[in-house]
């Protein structure tokens, strides 16, 4: 067994050599090795590849039954393949599928071509929307993931971009679950065991001699959504175990729990000079966190503002933060509005408020 992974509830034996595994809802970080260490991606690239292929697919740019011309350089691309015909166009739904369903280089280079003219220009669009995404150990040199030098992912990065298909195009996201596809009458099945298994709806597997064995997996129970990014396993098969596994430790050990609802008021903080002595702060959203099972009653909550809070205040108007604190968690930080507005004493009244300040203070 290689050296065991970080997590928040202690270490864990795992087979993989890089491992990131997020809550999607929260964006907590259930367990991590090695997860900002450039590593040779595979076919996990081909997630940049699809997500910039429904970028323009949503933006109008692209249209699912849009014909591309095949060229000799994606008809005779190596590895995994769909099996695109020389010569002639294939719809991009169909690329789509054989591309993340069969993993097909081919139509990796067609879509490249199709979108950006050339694969080299397509990898500089890859790499602009890495940048834009906040992929920061990442860097694209083909579209499929076929080892180059200088073509490199982490798996947090992996991960991140997981996260992203799922927030940004949730209505082309169906196309990772399916568990087989046929084009030019040759049938592939999805070479992610966790999806033909039921366990996951995505995303993608890969394998290169020097990155190992690699899986990118979601999977929704209960409400409760896992990204899980794990490679350098030795197998294919220890790859689907161990990615089977992973997949229920986190369901099994975490929980997201609610802790404050929004708009609810947390507390008052006072205010000076104002038509009311204090007023109500509360959050802009529900406050959700990823706790370990249990850990929900080791929460502790502290708030933090500049005392007094000068009238007037308007409702909204950012006040103060809450300090949410769990023993063996970074402390998080949230933002707290006014809950409502208010207005600033008049003339006469702040005089009388001053002189009663005044009078206390010389006594």
């Amino acid at each position: 067994m290689s050296s065991p992974a970080n997590t928040p509830i202690g270490p864990v034996d795992t087979l993989a050599r890089w491992a990131c595994i997020i809550d999607f809802t929260t964006g907590a970080v259930l367990m991590e090795k090695a997860p900002d260490e450039r590593m040779p991606p595979s076919s996990l690239t081909k997630m940049m590849t699809a997500y910039i292929t429904f970028s323009m697919l949503k933006s109008g740019r692209l249209h699912l039954d849009q014909q591309l011309p095949v060229s000799e350089k994606a008809w005779r691309m190596q590895g995994s393949k769909m099996f695109v015909p020389l010569g002639q166009a294939v719809a991009v739904q169909d690329l789509i599928q054989g591309m993340v369903i069969q993993s097909g280089n081919d139509a990796c280079i067609v879509l490249a071509e199709g979108i950006s003219g050339s694969e080299e220009q397509f990898a500089n669009l890859m790499n602009t929307e890495a940048q834009r995404l906040g992929l920061t150990n990442t860097h694209f040199m083909n579209a499929t993931g076929w080892p180059a030098e200088g073509h490199y992912m982490s798996a947090r990065d992996v991960a991140l971009l997981a996260c992203a298909i799922l927030r940004d195009f949730p209505d082309y996201y169906h196309f990772f679950s399916e568990t087989e596809y046929r084009f030019n009458n040759i049938r592939q099945g999805n070479r992610n065991v966790l999806v033909d298994k039921g366990l996951a709806d995505g995303l993608k597997t890969g394998h290169t001699d020097a990155g190992g064995f690699g899986l990118c997996a979601s999977s929704l129970r209960n409400g409760n959504r896992i990204v899980m990014a794990i490679n350098g396993m030795p197998s294919s098969n220890a790859r689907a175990h161990e990615g089977e596994r992973l997949l229920g430790w986190a369901f099994a050990n975490f929980e997201n729990v609610t802790l404050v609802e929004r708009g609810r008021v947390v507390d008052h903080v006072p205010v000076w000079m104002g038509a009311s002595a204090t007023v109500g702060v509360v959050t802009t959203r529900d406050i959700v966190l990823t706790l370990p099972h249990g850990w929900q009653s080791r929460t502790h909550f502290a708030l933090d503002y500049q005392a007094p809070v000068a009238a007037p205040i308007a409702a909204g108007a950012p006040l103060a933060e809450l300090v949410i604190t769990n023993p063996g968690m970074t402390d998080i930080r949230m933002p707290l509005v006014a809950a409502h507005g208010v207005e600033k004493l008049g003339l006469f009244a702040r005089a009388s408020a001053r002189l009663g300040l005044h009078g206390t203070a010389q006594d």
